[in-house]
């Protein structure tokens, strides 16, 4: 490849990490803008760590949203990473982001539900079958609050267990509940400390981001961050408020020395 080729692909690729809006990287995110930043970098198309993140709506997008807008793809461009983003909204270690529905198939109440996709059968679905990543970011707990905390800590302990199984030598990070205010419901504490326990337990690093307070304040009375990073449902981000998450994820990943993430042999 060329020297003026490489200087294009490099010019591209800090046009993009840096200069632009984080949703305008999708506008030069196509394969030869990626291979010539890669070549750029001194890699061969594969230079870069791959990093998979499972997770809900705050990490695939809400319903109607850009899946490329969120926290993980935002992280993705500041840390050179490849990623690769999972899950689905509304789900979690128990939670299998099903509704309720008229109609159909029932149950014999008279409501029919879709089958449900709680995080270890997204993982299987989505991402198990894929070539074992540098590191695997489980992302998730929200939506769990309904159940009960013991519940979610055992699955997130399946999950962690089935993902090292899978991948022995892929590094994992478990990131608790995202709330969209500072003062998240007893029961998403609860579902948080569980799933910092398993954590603990199993010795992977855990990521709180209700105790590092990223969002604080409440956007239903204009406090704090959440009045700017925070939609008018009080629950999702703005776009602005991914780009901020992402900074936090890049500072606890950078915290952890996972910035540049190897699989262990």
């Amino acid at each position: 490849m060329s020297s003026r080729r490489a200087r294009r692909g490099a010019a591209l690729m800090s046009l993009c990490l840096g200069l632009l809006p984080a949703t305008a990287c999708g506008e030069f995110s196509g394969d030869s803008v990626r291979r010539e930043a890669s070549q750029a970098r001194g890699g061969s198309g594969g230079g870069a760590p791959v990093v998979m993140v499972l997770g809900d709506s705050y990490t695939v997008g809400e319903r109607g949203s850009r899946p490329e807008a969120t926290y993980a793809p935002a992280a993705a461009r500041l840390l050179g990473w490849q990623v690769v983003t999972a899950g689905k909204a509304g789900t979690g270690f128990v939670a299998n982001g099903t509704r309720r529905q008229k109609g159909g198939h029932t149950n014999g109440s008279g409501t029919a539900r879709s089958v449900g996709q709680p995080f270890l059968t997204l993982f299987e679905s989505q991402l198990g079958w894929r070539p074992a990543p540098d590191l695997l970011i489980i992302s998730g707990g929200h939506n769990d609050r309904k159940y009960p905390a013991e519940q979610s800590g055992q699955a997130a302990r399946e999950l962690l267990a089935r993902a090292k199984q899978r991948w022995p030598g892929t590094q994992v990070v478990v990131i608790g509940p995202i709330w969209g205010n500072d003062t998240p419901p007893t029961t998403a504490l609860a579902v948080r400390d569980a799933l910092s326990a398993v954590a603990r337990e199993l010795k992977v690093p855990f990521i709180d981001p209700i105790a590092e307070q990223w969002i604080t304040g409440n956007r239903a009375t204009g406090t704090g961050n959440a009045a700017g990073y925070i939609q008018a449902d009080g629950v999702h981000p703005t776009i602005e408020g991914h780009r901020y998450l992402a900074t936090r994820l890049v500072n606890d990943i950078k915290r952890l020395g996972l910035a540049h993430p190897g699989r262990k042999q």
